[in-house]
């Protein structure tokens, strides 16, 4: 019991530790199946299957034998890996000399010189979203022990997986926000530019504009930043990062909020 727990400590240390030192998810995952395939002394490869657009795809694999191995089971559509996915329980061969239940699979495994192997779920939201492939040169190379400590590993890689992915939301929606922004700001500068020249108001600018961007097939943006690189002479600046400016607005909301309390004391008193 005392070293179940010191592997799941052990298990959580090196997937945030990855977790933490990765730039991309396809990183983590990469690192993830380097960790799963250490779990057990042996000679282990390991494969990791997600469905991203509803077909299983071997998305990291800690050498070219488990994505082999992976793919045999795709092929077939049928496997210790895509049951453990589907059906979210942990799968068990104990070693590809016998047929057993995948005989065509087992029989193509062994010819990769895998004896044994053990499949286990990736869950989020409590549904399976993937699975961790564990695949021995060696038959019967998981015994109770070696199971409990792949289910503690595979419990920790989900909570983990789904951190990794929504972090690589928050990112992705950053960027968006930073490309807006920027858009936005030239835009502004462009119509400055135009309401100086025509001397009409911003709605007729924007109209304008547009109608330059329709006519010659060219981004609004783009349009907008040859106008200010006409004038200026050089590129339009752009913007302090969204971090910043996301930062300077909650001062500032902070600051007004700090002034009205101030205003309430004073009225009080």
């Amino acid at each position: 019991m005392v070293n179940d727990l010191e592997d799941d400590a052990g298990n959580l240390k090196e997937l945030q530790d990855a977790l933490l030192s990765s730039e991309s998810v396809e990183q983590f995952l990469h690192e993830m199946s380097v960790l799963a395939a250490g779990l057990i002394s042996g000679g282990i490869s390991c494969g990791m299957t997600l469905q991203p657009n509803g077909r299983p795809l071997t998305v990291a694999c800690s050498d070219p034998v488990a994505a082999k191995v992976d793919e045999v089971q795709y092929e077939l559509d049928d496997g210790p890996c895509l049951h453990a996915m589907r059906d979210g329980h942990m799968v068990h061969i104990e070693d590809t000399a016998d047929k057993g239940r995948w005989p065509e699979f087992v029989t193509q495994a062994a010819a990769e010189g895998i004896r044994s192997c053990l499949a286990l779920p990736l869950s989020a939201g409590g549904q399976p979203i993937g699975a961790i492939n564990l695949y021995s040169r060696t038959a019967s190379a998981f015994g109770a022990a070696e199971e409990r400590r792949a289910e503690n590993f595979a419990e920790n890689a989900s909570g983990a997986l789904t951190l990794a992915t929504r972090l690589a939301s928050h990112a992705a929606l950053i960027d968006q926000l930073r490309s807006s922004l920027t858009s936005r700001t030239v835009i502004d500068q462009a119509l400055g530019i135009i309401m100086a020249r025509e001397h009409c108001a911003q709605a007729r600018a924007f109209a304008i504009l547009r109608s330059a961007s329709q006519n010659s097939n060219v981004k609004l943006r783009d349009i907008a930043t040859a106008i200010v690189t006409s004038v200026t002479g050089e590129p339009p600046q752009p913007p302090p990062p969204f971090e910043d400016v996301l930062s300077a607005s909650v001062r500032t909301a902070r600051m007004t909020r700090l002034a009205g309390w101030g205003g309430l004391v004073a009225l009080a008193g």
